[in-house]
């Protein structure tokens, strides 16, 4: 075993992999209660870096305006429009490639997760004894093997094995990969949600491409793979969403309109409600001079 498998497997694939039976027994032997619990633990395990990502895409959409008079200003001089894109960025404080490190540390963990549910979920005897071999030792807990074996059969699916559901329609047998249509549309759904507009029609044009293509892949990998891959690809790509909202919405907006229309204002600060005092209270009628008429 080379020394990068060898890593991986004791910092991602073998803690998985008991986590997995954990969440298992917890959840009342579950295993797509399991699969969904291990996606939040992922999620919120990678939230620093998450936020960081989707904070940095707030802030690129929120550039695109100066961005755009960058591109009208040095339209024929590209080495000087890159200078001063950069030096934007720099004042902004966004890494134009600050979301590539998540990217890369998300697919280590999900070929982990993939591994970890086929070998959790043993479809014959010998890989149930190569199971038992990777199951860590708890005090107090009930050992994990006596979990074993999974069940892994969840409505129409097998976990454990593609999906591959047909129905008949006029003697021909077409088929109906549920699992697959809902990891295609929640991927495009999160990647339209937090992929930030651009005014470059290049940059624009491999938004919409990759918007299109990374959400057949993910189909196409759901589509050959376990089901189990598949509820963990769309529970990330719900959490994701939520996570983007929560981190790049404005709630202090958000709650001063809401105050707003229902006629009162949210407690403001020392500083504020000093000036805004004297616009709040209403204007006094002059005092006629005496002797006026």
């Amino acid at each position: 075993m080379n020394p990068i498998t060898l890593v991986t497997n004791l910092l991602f694939f073998q803690p998985l992999v008991n986590l997995l039976l954990v969440l298992y027994a917890v959840l009342g032997r579950n295993f797509v209660l399991a699969i969904v619990a291990l996606t939040v633990l992922i999620r919120l395990l990678l939230y620093p870096l998450m936020a960081q990502q989707q904070r940095a895409a707030k802030k690129m959409q929120e550039l695109q305006p100066r961005l755009q008079e960058l591109q009208k200003k040095y339209a024929k001089d590209r080495e000087k429009l890159a200078q001063e894109q950069m030096k934007l960025y720099k004042e902004a404080g966004v890494n134009p490639l600050g979301g590539c490190l998540p990217l890369l540390i998300q697919f280590p963990i999900l070929i982990a997760v993939y591994q970890a549910i086929i070998h959790v979920l043993a479809l014959n005897p010998i890989a149930v004894i190569d199971l038992a071999k990777l199951l860590y030792r708890f005090n107090g807990f009930p050992a994990l093997a006596t979990l074993l074996p999974i069940q892994s059969q969840f409505l129409f699916w097998d976990l454990g094995r593609p999906e591959r559901i047909f129905i008949p329609v006029g003697g021909i047998l077409i088929p109906l990969p549920i699992m697959t249509l809902l990891v295609i549309v929640t991927t495009w759904w999160s990647q339209k949600v937090m992929t930030p507009p651009s005014t470059d029609p290049q940059t624009r044009m491999t938004t919409q491409l990759m918007n299109l293509y990374m959400p057949l892949f993910f189909g196409w990998i759901s589509y050959n793979l376990a089901v189990g891959l598949s509820i963990y690809f769309i529970v990330t790509n719900l959490i994701s969403v939520i996570q983007f909202a929560l981190v790049t919405w404005d709630w202090k907006g958000f709650l001063a309109r809401r105050f707003a229309r229902s006629g009162r204002t949210p407690a403001a600060t020392p500083s504020s409600s000093s000036g805004s005092s004297s616009s709040a209270e209403p204007a006094r009628p002059r005092r006629k001079a005496r002797g006026a008429r």
